[in-house]
């Protein structure tokens, strides 16, 4: 069984780099995507979205804050087997 890692948006600020401590402290597996990589592409600009922020199959939380509720919630989720939502 293959389940989705949460994909957490980085730029080079401080508060991204919190981040990734965050989650690494609370053993949270994570992708991490640099925000760079939006502007180097083709298609896609995120001119209105702010790093560090975490896509998630339980939703998108932005900020050192929404990270932090994150994992409250990551922690205390009573489903034990994931839906089909949370595969790729």
């Amino acid at each position: 069984m293959v389940i989705r890692k949460p994909v957490l948006l980085i730029d080079d600020t401080e508060s991204s780099r919190l981040a990734i401590e965050i989650l690494e402290t609370n053993k949270i597996d994570f992708v991490e995507y640099h925000i760079r990589k939006f502007e180097e592409s083709c298609c896609v600009d995120l001119a209105t979205t702010r790093a560090p922020a975490l896509f998630a199959p339980e939703g998108i939380f932005r900020n050192l804050e929404g990270i932090k509720e994150y994992i409250w919630v990551e922690k205390n989720s009573v489903n034990s087997k994931p839906n089909d939502s949370a595969y790729w």
